[in-house]
């Protein structure tokens, strides 16, 4: 069979068409194999009175073992007072600042800037403190349960 310019043409016009028009057919993934939630799939509960919302994405901070949260400190000087965990958490900022501050006087002025890709571990029973000031923060959050928080501000 003998292509002509016109056969050319469309082999080569249709593949680019359908690549810019994201006319591909998806991947199958094995679900044994593999498992995931688009954004739109994650579950965020409710912003609370601090301002802060989360999301579970593995275990469950109430009880013993590995657990991963997302948390969004939505912007507006909001920010959790002092406290301390029983456990190491371990954060990676994923989008946005968010404001970190130690000791047991609460004192939003005095925290430090973790911008996104930043990564922070809250060591058991120290205290600290947190939010996000201008812009929303989201955090990826990891530790090992139970993830109880203690007030520990000095007033």
């Amino acid at each position: 069979m003998k292509l002509t310019s016109g056969s050319w043409r469309c082999l080569v016009i249709l593949p680019a068409f359908i690549a810019m028009t994201g006319m591909t057919a998806a991947a199958e993934l094995n679900p044994a194999a593999v498992a995931y939630k688009l954004p739109d799939q994650i579950p965020w509960g409710p912003v609370n009175a601090a301002g802060a919302q989360s999301a579970v994405v593995v275990g469950d901070p109430a009880k013993p073992g590995f657990y991963m949260v997302y948390n969004k400190w939505t912007k507006g000087n909001h920010f959790s007072r002092p406290h301390f965990h029983p456990n190491d958490r371990y954060i990676v900022v994923l989008q946005g600042t968010w404001w970190v501050g130690t000791g047991p006087k609460f004192d939003p002025a005095n925290t430090m800037p973790m911008p996104a890709g930043s990564f922070v571990t809250h060591f058991g029973k120290q205290v600290h403190w947190d939010g996000a000031k201008d812009e929303d923060a989201v955090l990826l959050i990891m530790g090992e349960g139970p993830a109880t928080s203690t007030a520990a501000e000095e007033k």
